[in-house]
């Protein structure tokens, strides 16, 4: 049983003094090696219901999900169904609970692109409410949910979490795809490359053959997949300030700031490797407990007996390296409790 938890105010959360740790699947945490001296609550209710749109014209469903179901389970669930909009985000841990929190993407798709709203318990007014897509002020792996989270403990705990799909009857196609790495033999349907569209089934296939041969799919005997995922975002900066960077480096526009200035989102991971921090660095530090991945730089890998003093050793020498050879500084993507860089 839980022990006795009170109502946060703004002050104790500011302070951290909220003792209040939410958990769904845990694939997105580093905790210190002190533990958490605070109460724990995972998220483990699970269920999906589906329903046509009432207000729409068109073929759009309404998917509603338990903020414990897993994430990847609800992705097969949609693409068994012929439901697109998820498929891109295939392989992926964790719970649909926490999706929104970071804005879960990958492959040009994110979940600010599906999600209609959620229902979460509001921990400072004591009351269930609903934050729809525009209130979630998403962003680059970031929304409201996130930015009223302080070491860990949420002021908004999800609850259920609905998306608007679309049906595809027939062959069903995915939703626009914007993965270069997607085989150019496909038949995509149109040819503009921004609304390239092919079987939903073959897009999910593919993203788990690039998850996994990056070591992003969890397998309990590969150590490079013993990680918190990607422990770094893409930095995104302006254009005038990655004039440093060399020009063979991948950057995608990144819309402009508030000054009209344009934007770009840089690769971590190529920032990573050619600051001289390849696959397998790290492991000369912690006597090869944790190292970055041998499949990817972006993966802070537990090689079997790592701390998490160990796995922060070899992110932050990563990063190090990162800011001495372009002057860029990455931010960490897991939630860090009792820790940080």
């Amino acid at each position: 049983m839980l022990r006795e938890h009170h109502l946060p105010s703004d002050a104790d959360r500011a302070a951290g003094r909220d003792t209040l740790l939410v958990l769904g699947g845990g694939s997105n945490l580093l905790v210190s090696d002190e533990g958490f001296d605070g109460t724990v609550l995972q998220l483990a209710f699970s269920g999906i219901s589906a329903a046509p749109d009432s207000s729409a014209e068109d073929d759009a469903v309404i998917v509603t999900v338990a903020a414990g179901h897993s994430w990847e389970a609800l992705v097969a669930w949609t693409v068994d169904r012929g439901l697109r909009g998820l498929e891109a985000l295939s392989g992926i841990l964790g719970t649909v609970g926490a999706s929104p929190v970071q804005n879960v993407g990958a492959y040009g798709t994110d979940v600010s692109q599906t999600i209609l709203d959620v229902t979460a318990w509001d921990r400072v007014e004591d009351e269930r409410i609903t934050l729809t897509n525009e209130d979630l002020k998403f962003g680059y792996r970031d929304s409201l949910l996130k930015r009223e989270t302080i070491l860990g403990s949420p002021r908004y705990v999800v609850v259920e979490v609905r998306f608007r799909l679309h049906h595809a009857p027939g062959r069903p196609l995915s939703a626009p795809c914007a993965m270069p790495s997607l085989p150019a033999s496909w038949a995509w349907t149109p040819t503009f490359p921004e609304e390239r569209r092919t079987g939903l089934r073959e897009v999910r296939e593919k993203v788990l053959e690039l998850r996994g041969s990056k070591g992003m799919v969890l397998d309990p005997q590969d150590h490079d997949t013993w990680s918190t995922g990607s422990f770094f975002t893409n930095p995104i900066l302006r254009a005038s300030d990655a004039a440093g960077v060399p020009e063979e480096a991948p950057r995608f526009p990144a819309g402009h700031d508030e000054a009209d200035e344009p934007m770009v989102k840089l690769s971590a991971a190529w920032l990573i490797e050619h600051a001289g921090a390849g696959r397998g660095f790290g492991a000369e530090l912690t006597d090869g407990r944790a190292s970055l991945s041998t499949k990817h730089t972006l993966a802070v890998t537990n090689r079997g007996s790592a701390t998490a003093a160990d796995m922060l050793t070899v992110a932050q020498a990563a990063r190090d390296r990162v800011r001495d050879a372009f002057g860029i500084d990455l931010h960490p993507e897991p939630v860090l409790v009792g820790c940080d860089l």
